[in-house]
């Protein structure tokens, strides 16, 4: 029988003595680097057995947002309190406000700087306003690519007050504007019109409708009203030219009177010219039918036609040749015009017509006189705009000129 084996080696048990070295050996060594993982593992651990751990997450991350929050709010406050230039020892600081310094602006000195190209000008503190409005009338040059409205609006006016104050040049006609002529600007909107005196100067007045008190005080006319007790009937002289402010202006064709030129509407003539007549009372009344006014019943020169403004024919003549009323009636214009037609005669025949006589070389009749159908008014001639001697008729109402071949007899 075989002998149980016997251990050739035997483990020897440390003895207690060598056991408590070995452990204080070990805490002196590694007891502090472990000991502290070991906690914060520990507590980790706890706190996510415990369902805290995401929680724990959570809240760190919120704690450092505030805490850089505030380091930046920190950091910004400081950045903006500081002093952004440095204070001299000679710098002081005031509770109130600080005077302001007067500056010469003429002191400063102008910029020289060739980059400008402008026109240069100073500076200037104050725009002078004239106090007053311009009283008198002044002249104007016309300048190449002027226009009729575009000289009206340099002067602040309407374009018909240009009109109106020189239709002797433009004839109430824009295309009539011509480099170089000299135009009379007024002050004011409104007219400026001959006085030929023989009516009320209170009716010339009303045909522009202003009153004449408008016309004697103003300005530019130099008229002494002190001296006139009764303006409708002021004793001016006749002649001179008038400042009519605020008048009413109607434009007139190039080349033609204005209607309505009646006995009973004598002030209407006063826009015709110099050969006007005053009231006339009373009168020679025609027969209501017409002849002709000459021997020659042939044209010689431009028929009636409306739309070339030509408002009358042109009867063939000699220089010299007798011109006869067409019908009987009284004188209401004898003389010349402003109006191109030379030396003009115009019968009111009283009966809702009147006739009309140009381009005369000689006037054998006067206002107010009363003439017969057929009577010696004048002689054939070339005078105003003319090519030539011949009698230009006209048959006209009083608020239209007719076609004078419709009350005519035959040829």
């Amino acid at each position: 029988m075989m002998k149980p084996m016997q251990k050739e080696f035997k483990e020897e048990t440390p003895t207690p003595t060598e056991l408590e070295k070995q452990e204080e050996n070990l805490k002196v060594t590694s007891i502090p680097q472990r000991q502290t993982g070991n906690v914060l593992t520990h507590g980790l651990n706890l706190l996510a057995q415990m369902g805290l751990g995401e929680a724990l997450l959570r809240g760190s991350t919120n704690l450092f947002s505030a805490i850089a929050i505030i380091l930046v709010l920190w950091l910004a406050q400081a950045y903006f309190q500081q002093t952004p230039y440095p204070l001299t020892e000679n710098t002081t600081q005031v509770s109130g406000p600080t005077p302001s310094v007067d500056v010469n602006l003429n002191a400063i000195p102008a910029l020289d700087n060739p980059a400008i190209t402008g026109i240069a000008r100073s500076a200037q503190l104050h725009t002078n306003i004239p106090s007053r409005p311009r009283n008198e009338i002044s002249m104007y040059t016309v300048q190449a690519g002027d226009t009729v409205s575009g000289i009206a609006e340099k002067f602040g006016l309407l374009p018909e007050t240009i009109f109106a104050a020189n239709y002797a040049i433009l004839q109430d006609d824009p295309h009539s504007l011509v480099e170089g002529q000299e135009l009379q600007i007024l002050p004011v909107d409104g007219v400026y019109w001959q006085w030929l005196g023989g009516i009320s100067f209170g009716a010339w007045a009303d045909y522009f409708q202003v009153k004449p008190e408008d016309i004697i005080n103003y300005p530019a006319n130099n008229i002494d009203a002190s001296n006139i007790t009764d303006p409708a009937n002021a004793d001016i002289k006749p002649g001179v030219w008038l400042v009519i402010p605020g008048a009413k202006y109607s434009f007139h064709q190039p080349g033609s009177i204005p209607l309505g030129i009646t006995r009973t509407d004598p002030a209407s003539a006063q826009v015709g010219g110099s050969g006007a007549c005053g009231a006339i009372s009373g009168g020679a009344v025609g027969t209501g039918s017409f002849i002709f006014p000459t021997g020659r019943h042939n044209l010689s020169g431009f028929d009636y036609t409306p739309k070339t403004n030509h408002l009358g024919i042109d009867l063939a003549g000699d220089l010299g040749d007798p011109i006869y009323a067409s019908d009987g009636g009284v004188i209401v214009y004898a003389g010349a015009n402003s109006y191109g037609y030379g030396n003009m005669v115009m019968v009111d025949h009283g009966t809702g017509f009147q006739t009309l006589y140009a381009h005369m070389s000689l006037i054998s009749v006067s206002c107010g006189e009363s003439v017969n159908q057929g009577q010696y008014l004048g002689a054939v001639g070339s005078t105003g705009k003319s090519s030539g001697p011949h009698l230009h008729f006209e048959v006209r109402t009083s608020s239209t000129v007719i076609n004078p071949w419709d009350v005519l007899p035959n040829p």
